[in-house]
This record gives structure tokens, sequence and C-alpha cells, in this order.
């Protein structure tokens, strides 16, 4: 029996707002403002499972309970995500042979993930039959729905992509479609890589370019500094100058040390950025910008990192691949950008510094206010244009640092912003200090066992506003990875190596 899809029992507006477990209402939306194309929408084939039984109750309406309640919330998931459909919408019996019969229905639809809506008592084997097609799925299970839930954890261990959420919570339900576009949206991305050939750094896994494409999805495109340059020389310095006012001059609390041209320079850089990546199809971008290209030609890429991520994209510094792929889970997961550091253990205060020469403005995603920023030079040699972000309005808020090693496994730990340091102008310009539960234990513990010496590899997390633990589990289990909580889980070490 199928219960369409009604789209238009929820038209509510909520583009930018953040929903259950911090994922972002309309994650594209600024970029499609930004000139990007829009990405189609990711096809989420909608089961009903089990009409009736001992559990919920002999008497138990399915059809009614679907009306009534799920029919209309999932318009309003739809709504809300914004670049989902969610299609399908058969109540069939929890029985293997049930799933079976759907299956043809689900290709023709050409589904890329199955959302099961768990009403009724069995034994889990539809939910065995609908990962088995290839497609990530996800269940929601309200109490008293029956006790299938306790198979989900033995057909993850067995390797099938699916996740639950166990809850009385239907706001769980929009987390999960959100964590469903994840895969899909992976393999439709592409990264560029800015740098000569063999520039790529992190773990060696991730600078295998076919092996990530195999693994996570991503394509990898390489463009030289010369290529770099002579796109450089095309952008419109008026442009560039409209771009540096309007956006940084402009909204700046305090200029330091660079002057105007340099500012320009950068802008012009992004502009540049921002036309490689649109000539790719590319939504996300790593420079090798330490050595790596020709900074009195270019300036830094710091602003244009800050644009891109303002807007809902990727820019990631260093040729760091390990680090943009963490950053682009997130992006298609949240919606919110991520700001990449370098790590400090601070035993004094329990805490790790994080710092770099840039960060998003927008650290809750491209809807919310902007941070205030000063525009700096970049500390470790004085040139060039870079970001201070303060981030002292968020004292308080909990954050999570995550990151993917050897395209196996996510790190990730929580802490809580309890501080905007000043050591004497040392080290990067934007410093935020977090709490976390034991700063001994994680410095012991570093990098769980998974990473090479290479001090990229082993350096560099992304740092996130909010608590994303549980997302980055389910998100793990769609991608086919495993979790580390740093600082309190190992795995066996691996081999050491350096980087390219």
């Amino acid at each position: 029996m199928p219960f369409p899809m009604n789209r238009r029992a929820f038209m509510g507006t909520t583009g930018g707002l953040l929903l259950a477990g911090g994922v972002a209402a309309r994650p594209l939306r600024a970029a499609e403002e930004a000139g990007w194309p829009a990405m189609p929408p990711v096809r989420v084939y909608v089961v009903y499972l089990g009409t009736g039984g001992a559990w919920p109750k002999p008497e138990f309406d399915a059809p009614k309970e679907i009306e009534d309640k799920f029919a209309p919330y999932l318009a309003g998931v739809e709504e809300r995500l914004g670049d989902v459909e969610l299609v399908g919408g058969d109540l069939i019996r929890n029985h293997a042979k049930m799933a079976e019969d759907l299956l043809p229905k689900i290709d023709e639809a050409q589904a890329d993930a199955i959302l099961v809506v768990h009403l009724s008592f069995g034994n889990a084997a539809p939910f065995k039959v609908f990962a088995g097609t290839g497609r990530r799925v996800a269940i929601y299970s309200q109490p008293f729905s029956g006790h299938d839930w306790m198979y989900v954890p033995r057909l993850q261990k067995q390797g099938f992509r699916l996740i639950m959420a166990p809850s009385r919570d239907l706001a769980e339900i929009d987390r999960l479609v959100a964590l469903l576009r994840v895969p899909v949206r992976m393999k439709q991305s592409k990264i560029v890589l800015l740098g000569n050939p063999g520039c790529a750094a992190g773990t060696d896994a991730a600078k295998d370019f076919d092996l990530v494409r195999a693994r996570l999805g991503p394509e990898i495109v390489q463009i030289t500094p010369p290529e770099f340059v002579k796109v450089h020389e095309s952008i419109d310095a008026k442009a560039a100058e409209e771009e540096a006012e309007e956006y940084w001059i402009s909204q700046a609390r305090e200029i330091v040390e660079p002057s105007r041209e340099e500012i320009v320079k950068s802008c012009k850089t992004y502009l540049a950025m921002k036309k490689i990546m649109l000539e790719h199809g590319a939504r996300a971008i790593t420079v090798k910008c330490l050595g790596g290209i020709p900074i009195d030609t270019l300036g830094y890429p710091c602003l244009g990192f800050s644009r891109l991520l303002d807007d809902g994209l990727v820019g990631a510094c260093e040729a760091d691949i390990d680090s943009t792929l963490t950053m682009l889970m997130f992006l298609y997961a949240t919606g919110q950008p991520g700001f990449i550091t370098d790590p400090l253990i601070d035993t004094g205060k329990n805490a790790v510094i994080h710092a770099h020469c840039v960060a998003p403005t927008k650290m809750d995603g491209p809807a919310s206010q902007r941070l205030p920023f000063s525009i700096r030079t970049h500390r470790d040699d004085n040139r060039g244009a870079s970001l201070e972000v303060f981030m002292d309005r968020d004292i308080g808020r909990k954050v999570t640092w995550a990151k993917v090693a050897n395209l196996e496994t996510i790190l990730v730990k929580t802490g809580t912003i309890v501080e905007i340091p000043d050591f004497d102008d040392r080290g990067c310009r934007t410093q935020v200090v977090t709490e976390v539960d034991d700063a001994r234990a994680l410095f012991a513990r570093w990098g769980g066992g998974v990473l090479p010496d290479g001090m990229m590899a082993l350096l560099h997390r992304v740092l996130f506003y909010g608590d994303h633990v549980d997302n980055v589990r389910d998100m793990a289990h769609l991608m086919g990875l495993t979790v580390l909580l740093e600082g309190k889980e190992m795995a066996e070490p691996a081999e050491a190596g350096e980087e390219a």
C-alpha cells in the first residue's frame, strides 16, 4: 500500500536554520547563490515497515499512523533539508519476502538511498535485504515498534551500511535523511588540488587519488601553479577590488598589517580559485600554500578559503587531502564549515589550543551571523593577508574536531570553548582554547595509532561547532569507516610514513 509523499503539506521556509543533531537546513543554498550550479536532489525511497501484530499493539492501525503522523512530517523533512526528494511511501509487512518484492520499485525509482520507518514487530530481515542492494539505509524506530533494533549493530559489524535512530524524537528523521546524503554527495564531488605534482599532503592513502575515488567518492583534479597564475591574470581587477571592499575591508574590526593592495591581491586569488572550481565542477579546493605557490604574485589564499567556507564550500590549507575530505563530509552532513587547525596541548588548562591563520567567519553555517575578524599578515612569515577570527562570543560552546585517516578511520574528539588566548601574538592568527576531559590522555594517545609520522598527517584537525560524535558514528557506518574517540581509543599502530 503506497502512501505518496505530499510535498504541499509543509509550506514553511527554513533556509539556514539548524535542525536536529546540528544539521543545517538547505545547506547548498548559499553555494548556489554564490554562483555554483544546483546539485541534483538525493532521492530517498521511503518504506513503512510493519502492518501490526503483538507490538506495538494488536489493534495498531498502521495506515492511520502514517497518514496522521509520518506522511506530514516527512513532507516537512523534504522542505527543511531542501536537497532531498522523498519517493515511494510503501507500507509492507515486516518480512524479508515483502522487502525483496519491493526492490524492483526501488530500482525503478532510481533511489540513491532508503529510509525505513519501522512501525511494528519483525526480525530485522528486511533491513538486511534493503542494505544488501548497496544503497545506504537509515531506519527510524519509535519505542514499542518491536525488538528489531537489537540486530542493527550486528548488521553494522557485518559490513552492512545502515544506521538507526531508536527514538521517540521525530526530529531524528531529519538527521538520518541528512546523513544519507553524504555518500551520494561525495561521489558527485570534485576536489581541486593546486600545486605541483607530488604536492599532496596527508596519509599515503589520501595521496592516492584513485584510491580516494574508489573508497570515499570524490575525484581529485590537479592544477599546477603556472596554470593557476594564468587564470589569476585573467581576473578583472575591479571585481577583485569590489570583493575586497565589500566582504573584507568594510567588515573588518581592524586591518593591522596588510596593505589594501595585498588584500585585493588575495581577493583576486579567491576569484581565480572560484573560476577554476566552477570550470571543473568542484566543491572543494586545497592549495600547497606554504612554499608551493608564488606568494609575491598571488598572495596567500587564506581570505579565499574563508570566503568559500562561508559560502557552503570547502577551501583547505596546505594541500591536506585528509582534512579536505573531512570538511567535505561534514559539509554534506551538517551544512557547517570546518576550521582546519594546528592543535596544541595545554595541560595547564586541561585544554587543546586550536590555531591557524584562517577560519570561516560563519562557523554556524552560511546563513549565520559572521564572527568579528581582523585582517592580519600570515604569521609564519609576516607576509600576505590572513585572518584573525574572534570566537569569544561563543565561549561555552561545545565543539567537535575530527579527521579522516588513511581513508579508513575517523578520529573524533569534543571540547568546550573556554578562552581566546593571548600569547604575545605567538603562533597562528586565529586561536581558540577548548577544554577537554583529559588533556594528558589526549597527549599520550594523539593520533589513535592510525596516523603516520609525517607532520601534516599527524598534526591537522578540523574543528566544527556542536557535538557531532553521534553524527560521526553514523556517517562512518554509511561510509564504511571506523571511528576512534581520540584520547580514549587506540587502534593497532600504523606504520610510520613521511609526507611527500
